[in-house]
């Protein structure tokens, strides 16, 4: 896997030597207390520097949510954007601006929601982007409505009998738009967000982070599960490349390909039969296999793999349109005129009378 000092060299860039301090604004951090927004900010104000690229040429756009405040406190380039428009509006600045390294911050109701056709779209075209879905569960700007996350009969303000709706499951959604990164980490455990930070931001084309976000307003401890030193080790499964994925306290689970079956499946470690530890492999180019490993997290959190669940690689859009450009520069002939006037005589033309 390339390492992280090749990010400024991807760009054309000469390196520069940052601190965390110089990537915090000066703009008062305005989420509620306690928000795991504040603990993703702090590590991503940390783990920029490793970059090496000027916050000149590093840009956050974000949508409309608690999250979207996020380009607010980087002291880079950013944009609060419109409702679900920013990976389109991302999309766009990428493809034109080859020298910019450019993140999409964004929640589970700006992005799966409104804006879930922009999110897939930038997924399947493999722009150059990374995008940090942050996923609470809940709508939090907005006092506390269900999302398109929140579980099956979710009692919230707006689904008081609870909800009928069947959640989104934001890695097999990314996955079945054929990402070819895709990521899962939690606010809290700063390590584990940043390693897979680093490797989204080592990643050439779209890369897809979920980060498990608390909203300790409307739907506190939605993942105290997975964060509960008596629970946590019983129910994450931390994926690492090349490791056997097993979980538990004392390493008691397993995760296997079921014989004469599809898919994954959890086991006890002392009772495997014929079967092994399925060794952790993101480099599988087809994704179904990352999808049977997403499809191990339910509403109910019991089984839920962290890590990165697949990374491939494949042209990324923003080379391909480069490289059409660069070949239509190199077919240009004549005077600007004589451009001009070719194109609009080219193709279908009519004449009205």
């Amino acid at each position: 896997m390339a390492s992280p000092t090749l990010n400024h060299r991807n760009l054309g860039l000469t390196p520069v030597q940052l601190t965390a301090k110089d990537f915090k604004s000066d703009q008062e951090v305005r989420w509620c207390p306690g928000c795991g927004d504040y603990a993703i900010l702090a590590a991503v104000q940390q783990f920029m520097p490793e970059l090496g690229i000027p916050r000149e040429n590093t840009v956050f756009v974000s949508g409309i949510g608690c999250s979207s405040r996020f380009p607010y406190y980087m002291n880079t380039y950013g944009m609060h954007s419109i409702h679900g428009r920013a990976p389109a509006i991302a999309t766009g600045l990428s493809a034109s601006r080859p020298d910019l390294s450019v993140w999409v911050v964004t929640g589970d109701g700006d992005a799966l929601s409104i804006g879930g056709n922009h999110l897939i779209h930038a997924l399947r075209r493999n722009v150059n982007l990374k995008i940090l879905l942050f996923n609470n569960r809940i709508y939090g700007l907005t006092k506390g409505q269900y999302s398109p996350t929140s579980e099956l009969g979710k009692i919230t303000k707006s689904t008081p009998a609870g909800s009928a709706d069947s959640p989104f499951n934001p890695l097999s959604l990314a996955l079945g738009a054929e990402a070819t990164f895709v990521g899962r980490t939690i606010d809290s455990d700063r390590k584990h967000l940043q390693s897979v930070l680093r490797a989204a931001a080592e990643h050439e084309g779209s890369a897809f982070v979920e980060i498990y976000q608390n909203c300790n307003i409307f739907n506190d401890g939605a993942f105290e599960l997975l964060k509960d030193s008596d629970t946590r080790d019983d129910h994450l499964i931390r994926l690492e490349h090349g490791q056997p994925i097993t979980f538990g306290a004392q390493g008691q689970f397993s995760v296997v390909h079921p014989a004469g079956g599809f898919g994954l499946s959890v086991r006890d470690s002392a009772d495997l039969g014929g079967e092994t530890p399925v060794v952790h492999d993101a480099t599988v180019d087809d994704p179904a296999y990352a999808f049977a490993l997403s499809r191990l997290s339910g509403s109910d959190l019991g089984t839920t793999p962290i890590g990165v669940f697949r990374n491939v690689q494949r042209p990324s859009y923003d080379e391909l349109i480069q490289k059409q450009l660069e070949d239509a520069k190199a077919q240009v002939t004549g005077t600007p005129d004589q451009m001009l006037g070719e194109l609009l005589n080219a193709g279908d033309t009519w004449t009205i009378l």
